[in-house]
């Protein structure tokens, strides 16, 4: 191994945890009993491997970023491969996992003090999971980039490949969205 390949490796190494843990937020609930995380971390690092020649020719964004979005491309690859395997359509209603959506839950509800806090925060998750389900796709992906994987608008733009300004529109009217959503759902006292 050279000093380059070596150097490399441990650039990897220092974004494994950001990178196992977008996995984990992303994986699609269904799959999990058929997926590991740490399986798409090692075929993106293989992948990144593979380009990593020509990322360092272009440099088309910060290393963090692109290694976000190649596990993300090789996320969504490996569950459509998953699903043409099982010949069936994975069911839309949880396009997060509990943690995930409890996490977004809290982020937009007040905390309730009561002792039955535990209990309207799960409920509050199930709310948030089934109104993210309804938005697009596109709605759901900037939400996530930006609440969970804590991009910027900026950063979120060049993942997606698109101007800041249009990330920016993106992220408020997906919020608006799910806003909207959630207070038909009567969460309209506790919405922040």
């Amino acid at each position: 191994m050279t000093g380059c390949d070596a150097a490399f490796e441990q650039l990897l190494e220092r974004h494994r945890p950001r990178l196992v843990a977008s996995v984990r937020r992303r994986l699609n609930p269904k799959l999990i009993r058929r997926l590991d995380p740490s399986d798409v971390v090692q075929e993106t690092h293989l992948e990144v491997l593979r380009r990593r020649d020509d990322y360092l020719r272009r440099r088309p964004m910060p290393f963090g970023l692109w290694l976000l979005k190649t596990a993300h491309q090789r996320l969504q690859k490996i569950e459509r491969d998953h699903l043409r395997r099982a010949k069936r359509a994975i069911d839309c209603e949880l396009p997060l996992p509990d943690a995930s959506s409890l996490a977004l839950a809290t982020r937009l509800v007040s905390h309730l003090p009561s002792a039955s806090w535990r209990l309207q925060r799960e409920e509050a998750a199930r709310r948030v999971r089934h109104a993210l389900a309804l938005l697009t796709e596109t709605s759901r992906e900037i939400i996530l980039l930006r609440n969970f994987e804590g991009l910027s608008n900026a950063e979120a733009s060049q993942l997606l490949e698109i101007p800041a300004a249009t990330a920016k529109k993106r992220y408020t009217r997906a919020v608006l969205q799910l806003h909207e959503l959630l207070r038909n759902d009567g969460h309209t006292e506790t919405l922040r």
